[in-house]
């Protein structure tokens, strides 16, 4: 998957920051209304969760790649889904991410990423090692999604949805931790 596919945090950046600027926010202001689109959620947890800080936020400039987690995060904020930071998308994938409301997280399916996966990666008779070339990782990546309790980043996360011709909302559920 070239670069015209690839997912771009740098993008995802500059369209935070210009909405910042435009709502005269602060790094740490923008950080704090990410975390509060959950914020029945937060509540009900007592403090387990940690916020999205705004270092996490602020690293995308340098285009340096986040989780799949804390970019559902930024997108959510946003209210775009990932294939709008992806310069040529595969036609039909661009869909609009969940909105559950304040007493949920959306996070990223990663088993339901793996199953998907798999299936595909089955049904074409391909190795782990050999789906792992495609998509420039390594096989360890892709079998660990099955198990993975946090996630994966945002590039490969892409990289496997747009492979499988398939929307991120797709592998996005609303959650209660």
């Amino acid at each position: 998957m070239g670069s015209k596919s690839a997912f771009d945090p740098a993008a995802l950046f500059a369209a935070i920051d210009r909405v910042r600027v435009e709502r005269g926010l602060t790094w740490n202001g923008v950080a704090h209304e990410m975390w509060a689109k959950a914020d029945a959620l937060h509540a009900s947890l007592d403090g387990h969760e940690h916020p999205i800080a705004a270092s996490t936020i602020k690293q995308l400039g340098n285009g340096t790649d986040t989780t799949c987690q804390h970019a559902l995060v930024m997108l959510r904020w946003l209210g775009r889904p990932p294939e709008d930071f992806i310069a040529e998308p595969v036609p039909g994938t661009s869909v609009a991410l969940p909105e559950p409301g304040p007493a949920f997280m959306i996070r990223w399916d990663l088993r339901a990423t793996y199953e998907a996966l798999n299936a595909v990666r089955a049904a074409r008779g391909a190795t782990w090692q050999q789906t792992a070339q495609r998509l420039h990782c390594t096989a360890n990546q892709l079998t660990g999604l099955r198990s993975a309790k946090y996630g994966t980043r945002m590039r490969l996360a892409m990289r496997i949805s747009q492979a499988l011709r398939r929307p991120a909302s797709d592998f996005v559920i609303a959650s209660r931790r």
